[in-house]
């Protein structure tokens, strides 16, 4: 019943991660903990282990503390993308919203992402929901497809029965 819905409890249930990772200019500790500010270093840790990131961190000099420069400059694609998917479980929500999360990735590293939430979806009680124009990232993890064309939804079903012909006029959208 969406009347019980309020803004707080939207937010607390929801994860995000952008296309464009949003890091600030301070510690690795302070971008993990800011979905959820009241998470203990112990659960940032978990979070940061569960993204395959916590090693990285631990071999930079001031580990947690290493700040990352205005919008993640230090890092890499691939390490601002996990550290912004820890952030996201960090956060402990039950959907996970992914929007473009590999675009901005070269192929070896947007495959690593993939297979990451994919691990992560067999593993824990969360649910995502991508938004893509990629056609690897559908393959790769989707249950379910939704295609929109121009604000509207087209078709709507599993994997098997989008991705397999007869091809529609939109199918090369994808």
């Amino acid at each position: 019943n969406i009347a019980a819905v309020t803004q707080q409890s939207m937010r607390a249930a929801i994860g995000i991660v952008p296309q464009d990772t949003v890091l600030f200019n301070d510690t690795i500790l302070f971008n993990l903990s800011y979905a959820r500010p009241a998470a203990s270093e112990a659960e940032i840790i978990n979070a940061a282990r569960k993204a395959h990131i916590h090693h990285f961190i631990e071999s930079l000099p001031d580990g947690y503390e290493t700040v990352v420069g205005e919008r993640g400059l230090k890092l890499s694609g691939g390490e601002k993308q996990r550290i912004c998917i820890a952030r996201a479980l960090a956060a402990n929500p039950e959907l996970i919203i992914c929007d473009e999360v590999t675009s901005a990735l070269d192929q070896l590293v947007a495959e690593g992402i993939l297979e990451l939430l994919q691990n992560l979806q067999n593993k824990l009680q969360v649910s995502y929901l991508f938004i893509t124009h990629d056609l690897a990232t559908v393959k790769a993890i989707s249950d379910e497809i939704v295609v929109m064309l121009q604000g509207r939804i087209v078709e709507q079903g599993v994997k098997k029965e989008i991705l397999t012909p007869p091809h529609h006029e939109y199918t090369e959208l994808l």
